[in-house]
């Protein structure tokens, strides 16, 4: 019996052998399951608990998956795994762009599913310990807890798991330049075109939500040919 504090995966595929595959794979690592095959059936577990991490398949018979990972990035603190047969760099990007975390293709050795989901719930908890949740900064403050961005006024603005991966790893180090390297490097994910512009896309939104005016930012600053800066003083709590 899996301990309750187990990390909790929802998978989310129409073709019953992935599920089981997967199911079992996680379960013999140490991981708690629910598998559902239609989208309905999905969201409808999501009211009741909250994943950890979905494994989201884009071909679904009664919705489109990309809106599944856009609406997840945008609403859940659940880490967002797309798997799918749909191996073009187009579908790739476009599913980082919304705001998954990883994309995996099909065919795939279930190990390989399960060792990225370690990778990417180490990733969070090195980012997340207990007495770091929350960081004040030019009159905002970020809950790393609840995803969602506090300004002066006590109005909330949510930010998204991947979102939230960006914006700490900037207000970990303020004022200093993080290179494309780096991001590739602390964040995950295959260096190229579609990791650059999943960053852009996750850069961008962040400076909206923060209410930075996109020509001449105040907070997030490109270094064109360098990387980026967060200009600020920041605080934990």
């Amino acid at each position: 019996m899996k301990p309750a504090n187990a990390p909790h995966v929802a998978i989310l595929d129409d073709e019953p052998e992935i599920r089981r595959m997967l199911s079992d794979a996680l379960e013999e690592a140490g991981f708690r399951t629910t598998c559902y095959g239609r989208a309905t059936e999905f969201e409808a577990g999501l009211k009741r608990s909250a994943p950890d991490v979905c494994l989201v398949d884009l071909s679904l018979p009664d919705r489109d998956g990309l809106g599944i990972v856009h609406r997840l990035a945008l609403e859940s603190g659940a880490a967002i795994i797309i798997i799918s047969g749909r191996a073009q760099v187009q579908d790739r990007v476009t599913g980082l762009e919304l705001g998954a975390d990883d994309y995996i293709i099909k065919p795939f050795d279930p190990s390989e599913v399960v060792a990225r989901i370690r990778a990417r719930l180490r990733k969070g908890r090195t980012a997340a310990t207990p007495a770091m949740q929350v960081a004040s900064f030019a009159g905002w403050r970020a809950h790393f807890d609840r995803y969602v961005l506090v300004n002066e006024a006590g109005e909330e603005t949510p930010f998204s798991h991947a979102e939230g991966e960006v914006l700490r790893l900037f207000l970990d180090s303020p004022n200093r330049l993080i290179t494309r390297a780096q991001m590739q490097e602390t964040l995950g994910g295959a260096a190229g075109e579609s990791f650059d512009r999943a960053m852009d896309v996750r850069i961008s939104r962040l400076r909206t939500k923060l209410g930075e005016d996109p020509k001449n930012p105040k907070l997030i600053k490109t270094i064109y040919g360098a990387g980026y800066i967060f200009l600020g003083d920041v605080s934990w709590n």
